[in-house]
């Protein structure tokens, strides 16, 4: 905002004052439509050297990060007297003390308004470097280094605009500079000081910008943190699943024929879909832990618990087989002398029909136990363990307190009998409620417009073109694109992670081919898996066909 004796002076109406009326107005403009830093910070010095006729000048930036030292950050330089080959620029860090000229300005405050700083009076603290001078083989004359303040009068940074030139068209060397440059007057430095309080209020709003994006994103990465920390064995699949939908999000954007030509994803959009993907999995934090973390169709526990009953259950026999044959040979004591010298013994052949019984019933215990274990891996079920696990669930024993049991309870069998997977369809409707309690998590959250559908995109990662998906069995027209392409990545994803103890990593072509026969079956968009498998977009992950 310009100030009041500024104003009073713009208001005599000369042809110079509304030309300078106008370049202010456009600059308000200009810098109100910036937002990106570094062209905000070189808008700034342009248009302040434009205003002034100066031929360099710089933009330094107090550092807020490191408050332990003061520093200036060298973030802007300009000289349209020197060429790309003499004047290199480079960020710099600059320790803040009154010694240096922007040193100078940045503590106090002062504007310094210099003729020439290679006649500075003296006693003052400061003093001008001339190492740049003597580099370049540039001369510098006046000098006007303004602060630049936010709206609590804070000093964010300093601008200085570098030789005062009579006319703007003229190249300045080490023999014209002086006789071509001018002291800065007193109403550019009131112009400049106006224009440097509009700047401040771009850059702060700059900052605040930035703030609420790493906001955001220290809010999605936390997020993602709490879910895989969860399930260890899944970390890393949310960013893996986001790298992809990004890649494939920008390959999209280089298609200029053909049926995905007409899909273009802006940068701010691309930024939407990063963190819907970033964010899909997050109802997983509601998912009850036990199947969550589930690897088998057993829990652990159970198979222990199982376990226990086998060994009952041989040990009884064991027991029972013992009595069997103390009550037998107790029943033939008389027998004993007497067929013990005879050659053919029917005492001891009962003795070793038991024993073979004994082992037979051991030997079918143990085969049920092993059907058991085959069983409980998350695969396709065959058929003919099927058979067995419905012999088993027949099969009794006495436990430890006389009471005749089941070795398999209906439970376990039901688990057992998953005919895919791990999880019963119980489990899987707890798990698959994960999707809707993501969406519910994440409407609830004030995005920005830019931002506003990620809880919708991240709704339709489960979602099938056919409708057979989940939550809501929406078709191909009701899904968003950007959710169908977090499932090619989610997909992938899965098929190939090789970190989970309960599958293997499948490799890239057998996974690519069964996503194939999804898109065939119009399950998945064929369009976008054949452009992430042309692009080889799973690169991005360090895998390779």
């Amino acid at each position: 905002m310009l100030q009041l004796n500024t104003l009073k002076w713009l208001s005599e109406p000369t042809e110079t004052t509304e030309l300078l009326i106008e370049q202010l107005l456009d600059i308000g403009v200009a810098l109100s439509d910036t937002h990106n830093l570094g062209e905000l910070l070189n808008l700034i010095l342009s248009k302040s050297r434009e205003i002034t006729c100066s031929d360099a000048g710089s933009v330094y930036l107090v550092d807020k990060v490191n408050t332990r030292q003061q520093k200036l950050l060298f973030k802007v330089a300009q000289n349209d007297s020197l060429s790309e080959s003499e004047f290199t620029f480079q960020e710099l860090e600059l320790p803040m003390t009154s010694e240096s000229l922007a040193g100078y300005v940045a503590l106090t405050g002062h504007t310094l308004n210099l003729p020439d700083v290679y006649n500075l009076p003296e006693n003052i603290p400061y003093k001008f470097d001339q190492r740049f001078d003597e580099q370049t083989s540039y001369r510098t004359c006046s000098v006007l280094i303004l602060p630049i303040q936010n709206r609590h009068q804070e000093i964010i940074g300093v601008l200085q605009l570098i030789n005062r030139k009579l006319k703007s068209d003229v190249v300045l060397t080490t023999e014209n500079a002086k006789e071509l440059t001018q002291a800065y007057s007193e109403w550019e430095e009131r112009i400049l000081i106006s224009l440097a309080s509009q700047a401040a209020i771009s850059i702060e709003r700059n900052h605040l910008q930035e703030n609420i994006e790493n906001l955001f994103e220290g809010f999605v990465k936390a997020s993602v943190q709490a879910i895989e920390a969860r399930d260890p064995c899944t970390s890393g699949h949310s960013e893996r699943v986001a790298k992809l939908t990004v890649g494939l999000c920008e390959e999209v954007n280089m298609i200029s024929n053909g049926l995905l030509s007409a899909i273009y994803f802006s940068s701010e959009q691309i930024q939407e879909v990063r963190y819907a993907a970033l964010l899909h999995d997050f109802g997983k934090i509601g998912v009850p832990e036990a199947i969550l973390t589930k690897r088998k169709k057993l829990y652990q526990e159970q198979l222990d618990l199982i376990e226990q009953r086998f060994a009952v259950a041989q040990r009884t026999l064991e027991m029972e087989s013992a009595q069997t044959k103390y009550k037998y040979l107790l029943g033939h004591l008389s027998d004993i002398s007497q067929q013990h010298t005879q050659d053919n013994c029917p005492l001891c052949e009962k003795i070793e029909n038991l024993d073979l019984e004994l082992q037979a019933e051991i030997t079918q215990l143990n085969n049920y136990w092993q059907t058991i274990l085959r069983a409980n891996e998350p695969t396709i079920i065959a058929e003919e363990p099927l058979k067995q696990l419905q012999q088993i669930s027949l099969y009794t024993y006495k436990d430890i307190d006389g009471k005749i049991k089941p070795l398999i309870t209906p439970e376990e069998m039901a688990q057992l009998g998953v005919p895919r997977g791990n999880l019963t369809p119980e489990e899987r409707q707890a798990m698959e409620a994960h999707v809707t309690d993501s969406y519910e998590f994440l409407k609830r959250i004030p995005w920005t417009k830019n931002l506003q559908n990620i809880p919708e995109i991240a709704y339709g990662h489960h979602e099938k073109l056919d409708g057979s998906g989940y939550p809501r069995g929406l078709k191909e027209k009701e899904i968003s694109i950007q959710a169908q392409i977090i499932v090619i990545a989610d997909i992938y994803d899965a098929l190939t992670a090789g970190d989970r103890p309960y599958k293997k990593g499948l490799p890239v072509e057998v996974a690519l081919r069964i996503m194939r026969s999804e898109a065939a079956a119009n399950k998945i968009n064929s369009h976008f898996l054949e452009l992430f498998e042309q692009r080889q977009v799973f690169s991005i992950l360090g895998h390779s066909k």
